[in-house]
């Protein structure tokens, strides 16, 4: 019975093991599998929110009717205001038609104030933010009005009362007197600006005039006085005829473009002494000229249409001398046809243009994208519009037929040339990795390269690791090898307590009081990374050659390293005491001076700061894992080695060390991916300044950094709130190679010294 019994007490016990085996293989490998699961979803969620902006654009036909008011006067202006609910066309017959878009509903119709003797010759429109337009007469004078929709909102919806604005006073001065002489105003141009509205004109005879109107309100009496100021400008060279003119908004250029293919710049600040500064052939064709000339938003970047149907991007861009020269800056796909009107979007950097073959292409000038090309008519197309939103395109062709299609353009920003590769933003003389979302200004060009924030990331990291990963192996290898088990108890409790720090205190005293005192003491931190190390040689070696041995034996065995600790301190003070006197007598007074008349660019908070700050947070993480390692590899190993005649230090080196490696390697790896995806510090301590380059002295932006700072402001679905999911992919996509990467090795290395 007793047998009997012991074998049913063994088969319960047996199958009670199985059991538990059963369920903790189950259960493990049902959290292993939710946690790349939640992996997955993580990276299906970023993607999720990263791939509309490589989805493109769409252009579908929407409507076709004859232009509103008649077919059979030309259309020279239209817009669209930002609802799409009423829109504006001027015509050849001296008419202002307000209308409904989309079924050409004529809401209204105001008569321009021009002589019914007096044809309209030229026409040209500001930038379409100011709603200024002017059209050149044949009697000398240009016409200058704004239009206005009014909208106000009622119970019913928006009301609109639209009407024309004369912005020099009323209808009376709305005609302005250009050429004296009362000859035919073949081109025009207008725009304006902070010191009022300037008008330039070339006469049918080939003579350039500029005007200046400057509005003066007194301040006693409130009154507006216009002032008006006209000025002679120097001719083409070579006898080239005008065809366009642009002003831009500062009032100091001009650029003109000819029969020739060529495009001339003016500087025109002093008018009195304006010069022609550069001209340049911008149309390649034979026998080609400038067809189409328009300036982006901003009227910075001008982009040339030629009748060859090329179409260029030009800036003026300061050379040695520091003249402004005209540039080529890219080149968009060319049209089979000429242009015949270009039309820059309102409130971004993209631009339309539209060819005597009927086609349109839509492209953006910063990612260098053409996003459309579509044939919408058989017949030559003289304007297109699009309204503010860019939803709505409307094609006018030669018969006055519109052409209405829907448009669909959210993220024409986006491209990998933009996102990986040098770009040539405006204002600056040659391509740049650079990063900024937002500026003060409405015209300001968005760079979103992610180098920047890439390189910085890599460049925290590394510098904190180059800090971090030497003391915690050395520690971790000291501690559990060579440290009495006492001292051991006390020093790794106290780092893995550092690890308990908030990272928003260690960025905090980084930045407020770290980063201050190391630019008041660099001598110092120099010289406590020469004198330290040495310092604990000298003291090591007259430890173990110059005391009698009796002293050393009043130490216990595993305490040596508490005498290292007035050592650490001593050097500490001596290199802090002897700061001001090395500043004096190697670097003039002024280490940071110094440090820029040698071209090193020095920032308080820098990667020195983050170096130091994001190394401590790291150090216990990297010395935790190492120190178990090294402490658990089989006393078996270690105690062979040394009764084969192995000193300690042979032991650790040959033995410890490569047993222990894979425990290791693992430790730093986690330690990067702790300091690549650290965010407070970096926040806290560095200027977060964008930039590319490896300076120890210059600080950087990280992804994890610039995320934390631009999100809460990024309009939810904008091409920023997208890109910075964007670039959370690319953070997230980087630990997982790393971490993978360093898996593999790992795994190589326990493979390889298993058998030790």
């Amino acid at each position: 019975m007793s047998s009997l019994s012991a074998t049913s007490t063994l088969g319960r016990f047996q199958r009670w093991r199985r059991t538990k085996d059963r369920t903790a293989r189950y259960t493990i490998g049902f959290f292993g599998v939710a946690v790349i699961g939640a992996l997955t979803l993580m990276f299906v969620y970023l993607a999720s929110e990263t791939l509309p902006m490589f989805q493109g654009a769409t252009l579908e036909p929407r409507t076709e009717y004859a232009a509103p008011g008649g077919a059979d006067t030309q259309t020279i202006h239209l817009a669209v205001n930002r609802h799409r609910e009423m829109a504006v066309r001027l015509t050849e017959d001296r008419r202002a038609l307000f209308f409904r878009p989309y079924s050409g509903d004529i809401v209204k119709e105001e008569s321009l104030p021009i002589p019914e003797d007096v044809q309209v010759t030229s026409f040209s429109a500001a930038e379409p933010r100011t709603r200024l337009v002017a059209a050149g007469l044949d009697n000398g004078q240009v016409l200058a009005i704004e239009y206005e929709y009014n909208e106000r909102f009622s119970p019913e919806g928006r009301l609109y009362d639209p009407g024309l604005v004369y912005p020099l006073g009323d209808e009376d001065s709305a005609l302005l007197d250009v050429d004296d002489d009362g000859r035919a105003i073949s081109v025009v141009g207008i725009q304006r600006g902070s010191s009022g509205i300037r008008v330039a004109a070339a006469t049918e005879d080939g003579n350039l005039v500029l005007v200046r109107f400057e509005e003066r309100t007194s301040m006693m009496t409130g009154e507006t006085e216009v002032r008006r100021s006209a000025y002679d400008l120097p001719s083409l060279p070579d006898g080239a005829t005008p065809t366009r003119i642009l002003l831009d908004i500062t009032g100091r250029h001009m650029l003109v473009g000819d029969d020739q293919g060529q495009l001339h710049f003016f500087d025109i600040n002093n008018p009195s002494r304006a010069s022609l500064v550069d001209s340049k052939r911008v149309i390649r064709g034979d026998d080609a000229e400038v067809t189409s000339l328009e300036y982006l938003l901003g009227t910075v970047s001008i982009i040339v249409g030629g009748s060859d149907g090329t179409v260029s991007q030009y800036m003026l861009v300061r050379d040695d001398d520091n003249v402004n020269r005209i540039t080529r800056v890219r080149d968009f796909p060319s049209h089979a046809g000429a242009i015949r009107n270009t039309q820059p979007e309102y409130i971004r950097k993209g631009f339309l243009t539209a060819d005597d073959q009927g086609e349109v292409k839509i492209h953006y000038s910063t990612s260098q994208r053409t996003l459309i090309e579509r044939q919408i008519t058989d017949q030559p197309l003289h304007r297109v519009y699009v309204d503010p939103r860019n939803r709505l395109l409307i094609g006018i062709d030669d018969h006055e037929t519109w052409h209405l299609q829907d448009l669909s353009n959210p993220h024409p920003e986006v491209s990998f040339h933009v996102l990986w590769q040098k770009v040539w933003y405006e204002g600056r003389s040659g391509g740049d990795y650079v990063w900024q979302s937002s500026s003060a200004t409405d015209e300001f060009e968005p760079k979103f390269s992610l180098v920047p924030l890439t390189i910085g990331t890599i460049k925290a990291a590394f510098y904190a690791m180059l800090f971090a990963t030497p003391l915690a192996i050395m520690g971790a290898i000291y501690s559990a090898y060579f440290m009495s088990r006492r001292m051991r108890s006390i020093t790794k409790p106290s780092i893995e307590l550092m690890e308990a720090l908030p990272t928003v205190i260690l960025g905090f005293l980084a930045g407020l009081w770290l980063a201050p005192f190391i630019e008041a003491n660099l001598p110092a931190i120099a010289s406590i990374l020469i004198l330290m190390p040495l310092g604990m040689l000298v003291a090591a070696f007259l430890w173990t050659r110059a005391l009698p041995e009796n002293l050393r034996n009043l130490v216990p065995a595993g305490w040596e390293a508490a005498i290292l600790i007035p050592v650490i301190l001593a050097i500490g003070w001596f290199s802090v005491s002897m700061s001001p006197l090395i500043e004096i007598w190697m670097f003039d007074g002024d280490a940071r001076q110094w440090l820029t008349n040698q071209g090193i660019t020095y920032d308080q908070r820098n990667a020195l700061v983050i170096g130091i700050a994001m190394g401590f947070a790291v150090i216990p993480t990297i010395y935790s894992i190492s120190e178990d390692a090294v402490f658990n590899v089989p006393k078996h190993l270690t105690q062979g080695s040394l009764a084969l005649g192995a000193t300690p230090w042979q032991t650790v080196v040959r033995v410890v060390l490569l047993t222990a490696s894979p425990g290791i390697f693992s430790a730093v790896m986690i330690g990067f991916g702790r300091a690549v995806g650290e965010t407070m510090i970096v926040l806290m301590a560095t200027g977060n300044s964008p930039v590319v380059n490896f300076n120890i002295f210059e600080g950087m932006r990280t992804l994890s950094a610039n995320i934390a700072v631009e999100m809460p402001e990024a309009a939810v679905g904008s091409t920023h709130f997208r890109i910075l999911f964007l670039a959370a992919l690319v953070l997230f996509a980087l630990t997982f190679a790393v971490n993978t990467v360093a898996e593999i090795v790992r795994q190589r290395l326990r493979q390889k010294y298993s058998s030790l």
